[in-house]
């Protein structure tokens, strides 16, 4: 379904394509500074996941992270990834390897989320 572009939308979307690795909801809602409240940055980051825009995870700390989908195409997404997060800056990007897991038969892997911790380039 296509949906119409606004202004929180294409904000959201600005942040995220400038950033270049993912980002957690308060994060964005710190970048915007009070021009959209929580729910509209929620609503907007939950919608960009229903359209492949963005793909959603859960780090190891809790928190939720958000980063722009690259290399998919139509309906195939490419999310079975390492996320890796920096203890020095707390940046958190996508590696781009590929997880490959070995299922016992008759299982079928949907997605994967896995974290490696530790320092990036700029703070080892």
């Amino acid at each position: 379904m296509k949906r119409r572009n606004t202004p929180a939308k294409q904000t959201v979307l600005d942040i995220l394509t400038t950033e270049g690795f993912a980002l957690s909801q308060d994060v964005i809602e710190q970048r915007v500074n009070g021009s959209m409240d929580r729910v509209t940055i929620y609503r907007v980051l939950n919608r960009f996941c229903e359209d492949g825009v963005v793909h959603k995870f859960q780090a190891d700390n809790g928190k939720y992270y958000f980063a722009l989908c690259t290399g998919c195409k139509g309906d195939t997404h490419n999310h079975n990834h390492f996320h890796f997060r920096c203890l020095g800056c707390e940046k958190v990007e996508c590696l781009p390897q590929q997880v490959i897991i070995s299922l016992p038969q008759g299982y079928r892997m949907h997605d994967c989320n896995s974290w490696v911790n530790g320092y990036c380039v700029d703070c080892k």
